[in-house]
């Protein structure tokens, strides 16, 4: 590993006395092949199929799809079969399912959250270029206005989980009160296929890892 470069950002906001340091480094890094393919990252959100209407929309578009296949010889290529037959699927799932909402890490944090970041940063900066005690008390407010509207927006963001756990538990809706539940317990966890051998250099390959 190299390191080419090195900086300090006094702008960056972390709401800590320390600066964010910045570098760049130059590093091989061994990929496995199934972290390599990735996939495009669109997935329907299959709990609108629990509603009748939207369901019988569904079947109305696949099937409508599927009738321009029915005619197809058995001379057919077979991946061209395949990806169009892929390709209606998807089409269906899009105009009546619609695609699922992409997952935060703070599904809370809002543009209302945001402003009390711009205002924190903002006053951070004052505080930089004028160490005054005017600035030392105004940065401390907007600090303690910005973490008790965090607070207060994680807490009503808990509360509304909680009472969407507690209904699905009252309706037998026991598919989603467990991938609540699920949620709250793992949180978000970064997944990995690297690990380091007795060298210390990093291994990816599956069969390598197996034997570590």
């Amino acid at each position: 590993m190299s390191i080419l470069d090195v900086r300090s950002f006094r702008g960056a906001d972390c709401d800590a006395d320390h600066y964010l340091v910045v570098a760049k480094v130059r590093e091989r890094l061994a990929v496995s092949k199934q972290a390599a393919q990735r996939s495009d990252g669109e997935k329907s959100n299959l709990r609108k199929l629990n509603k009748l209407v939207v369901r019988k929309q569904y079947q109305i578009e696949i099937t409508n799809r599927f009738t321009a296949l029915e005619n197809l010889s058995d001379d057919e290529d077979m991946n061209r079969a395949w990806k169009s037959t892929k390709e209606n699927i998807k089409t269906s799932a899009k105009e009546s399912i619609a695609l699922q909402e992409l997952k935060y890490n703070k599904p809370w944090f809002d543009e209302e959250c945001l402003g009390f970041l711009d205002q924190r940063k903002h006053a951070k900066m004052q505080w930089i270029h004028d160490p005054s005690q005017n600035n030392v008390d105004n940065l401390n407010s907007v600090r303690h206005d910005a973490s008790k509207h965090f607070r207060n927006k994680k807490k009503a963001y808990l509360k509304a989980k909680i009472e969407e756990l507690e209904t699905n538990s009252k309706i037998k809706n026991i598919r989603d009160l467990y991938r609540g539940i699920n949620d709250f317990k793992k949180g978000y966890q970064p997944r990995t296929n690297i690990v380091k051998d007795d060298k210390g250099d990093l291994v990816a390959n599956s069969h390598s890892i197996l034997a570590r």
